[in-house]
């Protein structure tokens, strides 16, 4: 079993930046790919990022590649979204998504899901 506990959402600004944390713990990181996802109210929750199990490859939305970076810490078992140039779209629950698989994180069928949180961008 994996658990994964989401730090680092707020208020912020339209322009500012944010950065997430996800830490796991429960099973080795590095045999885990990890992903962010997000779900605005109304709306279904959509991939953001994600990174595999080295780090060594990424995957971006469209909608936030160039102001998004995905990175993992695997002595800290944290993975991390740094969220830049924020937008008021951007508002949303943000779940962090682990799974042996970056396919099946990219996908959204990641067996292991954190409890989200909150990040809110005023414009």
């Amino acid at each position: 079993q994996v658990q994964l506990v989401e730090s680092g959402g707020g208020s912020v600004q339209a322009g500012g930046s944010l950065r997430l944390s996800c830490a796991a713990s429960g099973r080795t990181f590095g045999n885990l790919a990890m992903g962010w996802f997000r779900q605005a109210p109304g709306k279904e929750r959509e991939f953001v990022a994600a990174v595999s199990r080295s780090g060594g490859s990424t995957y971006y939305a469209d909608s936030v590649k160039g102001r998004f970076t995905i990175s993992r810490d695997n002595a800290k078992n944290t993975v991390y979204l740094q969220m830049n140039d924020l937008k008021p779209d951007d508002t949303a629950v943000y779940y962090c998504n682990a799974d042996k698989g970056v396919g099946r994180v990219v996908a959204g069928e990641g067996d292991y899901w954190g409890q989200g949180t909150q990040v809110t961008v005023s414009s």
